[in-house]
């Protein structure tokens, strides 16, 4: 891993724990579309990988790394009077309520890592539009140059489309980049976009899972600035 001038973060899993987060958001969100059928109910839960016990998300749910239309098309199989638009709409609108609960304290990590000249941005597979409210809704927003979302116009993990455009906006070359998130699609994506790459835990992935692709697990985002000191000691 060489010099890094810029951070690009995932957003679920990375600046926000995923299953805290998530999970009451999840659960609402069949208990609406489910209508008080329970057949139904289990139905969109299993297409989901969503546990309404737990109220927690499987390790293997599409829910961690698709797009919203990616989920849409897993649920219609089990509302078939609703239409696909309809449903896509529905569930950006309630994404863009739900209560992110950071993984660590967020302005001043990131206040610490722009301290440092650091360029830091978003990509993330939610749409931008609910991206940006829950980015506004921590108070980050102003700490970000860059926000991408599945459809901002430069593709979904795990392709480097969304990569490539914030180096470009950021001025900086993708091997400057260290790219943090928390499912394979995020560290697939940073190394296909030449950038270095870091997994964190606060998603639903073991370190296991992420070792083969990332240059270091790390914990949560708040040891990244302990992992850069160690990089410019090199």
């Amino acid at each position: 891993m060489g010099p890094i001038t810029a951070i690009l973060f995932d957003k679920d899993g990375t600046l926000f724990d995923f299953h805290a987060s998530w999970g009451d958001w999840a659960a609402d969100m069949l208990d609406r579309l489910a209508a008080g059928d329970g057949a139904r109910h289990a139905a969109l839960a299993g297409a989901v990988g969503f546990d309404p016990g737990a109220r927690r998300f499987r390790a293997d749910s599409i829910a961690i790394a698709a797009t919203v239309e990616e989920v849409a098309l897993r649920l219609l199989p089990h509302l078939p009077a609703t239409d696909p638009a309809h449903l896509v709409d529905l569930l950006n609108s309630l994404a863009a309520r739900a209560r992110m609960r950071p993984a660590v304290p967020l302005a001043p990590l990131l206040d610490r890592l722009a301290g440092r000249g650091l360029a830091l941005g978003v990509a993330t597979n939610d749409a931008e539009t609910p991206a940006r409210c829950h980015l506004e809704a921590a108070g980050i927003a102003d700490r970000l140059c860059f926000v991408a979302g599945y459809d901002s116009g430069h593709g979904a993990k795990p392709g480097p489309g969304q990569l490539l455009a914030f180096a470009a906006a950021t001025g900086r070359r993708p091997a400057e980049v260290l790219m943090v998130g928390d499912s394979r699609h995020d560290l697939i994506a940073g190394r296909a976009a030449g950038m270095a790459t870091v997994g964190v835990l606060t998603g639903t992935a073991a370190a296991a899972e992420l070792a083969d692709l990332a240059d270091a697990v790390l914990p949560d985002i708040g040891h990244l600035p302990a992992l850069l000191d160690r990089i410019a000691a090199r």
